[in-house]
């Protein structure tokens, strides 16, 4: 299965590899197959980036679940406006071989969206968290707030996200991507219980973040 995200990236790159593959008839010998092999690759290489597999969220309740693929690069405890003091902090980094597509992390509301220009920072340097161009997004159910945070790359130059303000969304429901590497960071309230660690893998909607406490 692919990501309609990525519909109008592969028509493109399928139109480019194409007509790349095609410069091979210019090409004397044996050298003619180098252009429709790399293009090959490289076609299929987008293929692969654009996956979305199907997933079924864990059963677990009130578990606050990855929104991304990746590994866990930074948890730090923070203040945040919308999660209030002792909050935490969960950044993912994904590389380019990670499933990119995004996922809810827990059932509630849209109540917060907020779009930014701003640098491209490599995503694993920390200050890309506040300086890169990156989609805020808050959610809450019934006053349990969570912040996340779709901060584009150095390569990745492309956020996707479907949200609107009010709409309802449940834990494990795909909502956009980020195309070509980045991170994805997270924001809990102080009453979570953390079940990750630094260095981790995550899957999006499947791996807990954290429980919330009630």
């Amino acid at each position: 299965m692919f990501s309609p995200y990525g519909r109008g990236t592969l028509l493109k790159t399928f139109l480019l590899c194409t007509l790349f593959a095609a410069t091979g008839l210019f090409f004397p010998g044996s050298t003619k197959i180098l252009p429709p092999a790399i293009a090959a690759v490289f076609f299929l290489f987008a293929l692969y980036f654009f996956r979305d597999p199907s997933r079924t969220p864990p059963r677990e309740p009130n578990a606050i679940l990855a929104p991304a693929d990746g590994r866990i690069l930074l948890i730090n405890e923070i203040s945040h406006p919308f999660t209030g003091p002792e909050s935490t902090l969960v950044s993912i980094f994904m590389s380019p071989f990670n499933v990119h597509v995004n996922r809810i992390p827990f059932d509630g509301t849209i109540q917060h969206l907020s779009y930014h220009r701003g640098t491209y920072l490599m995503a694993f340097d920390h200050d890309s968290m506040n300086n890169n161009e990156r989609m805020e997004i808050g959610l809450e159910n019934s006053g349990f707030r969570i912040f996340f945070t779709q901060v584009a790359g150095f390569a990745a130059r492309r956020i996707v996200c479907n949200l609107t303000i009010g709409e309802g969304v449940q834990a494990g429901s795909r909502f956009g991507m980020i195309k070509f590497g980045s991170r994805l960071d997270i924001i809990v309230p102080k009453d979570t219980r953390l079940a990750v660690s630094e260095g981790q893998k995550t899957l999006a909607g499947k791996t807990v973040i954290g429980i919330r406490n009630i």
